[in-house]
């Protein structure tokens, strides 16, 4: 009963917020709880739905290249700037910190749920997009890696 009502206050804070990605996410994770025989197939997705995730925004990423629309040239020109190279450097830095954020979610689940009312305020209040707990996983991971500090 708890989880449902967690989920439904997370529902309505994403329809006050006029967040349609957190809408569909929830009431699909509220549809799946109500199906018989799902429950074996939840924690599949929680597993899982990060890396089918970033597949289909990787899909997303290469279609210009695919399309024509993102060729060689543009890519010699990134590296001719100062905001290429830090593009790069961030990209490195992000899938640096993606690495230690799925092991800290695996390590620690009580990160998760710090993770999911930050990324909420974030959405909701802030009009972020719910993309970074991996990475924000990955930087709690390293301050508290940092200062020494344990959950």
């Amino acid at each position: 009963m708890e989880s449902w009502l967690f989920l439904a206050l997370v529902l309505l804070i994403a329809i006050f917020g006029h967040n349609s990605s957190l809408i569909i996410a929830t009431v699909i994770v509220m549809v799946l709880k109500l199906i018989p025989y799902t429950a074996k197939w939840l924690p599949l997705i929680q597993h899982k739905g990060i890396n089918w995730g970033v597949t289909v925004i990787s899909v997303a990423i290469l279609i210009p290249i695919a399309t024509g629309q993102i060729g060689f040239n543009d890519l010699w020109a990134a590296f001719k700037t100062p905001a290429g190279w830090i593009a790069v450097g961030m990209g490195i830095a992000v899938a640096i910190l993606s690495k230690y954020g799925v092991n800290q979610l695996a390590a620690v689940p009580q990160v998760t749920v710090a993770l999911v009312l930050g990324t909420i305020i974030g959405v909701v209040a802030f009009k972020g997009i719910a993309a970074g707990p991996v990475i924000a996983s990955g930087m709690t991971y390293c301050i508290v890696t940092l200062l020494n500090l344990h959950f």
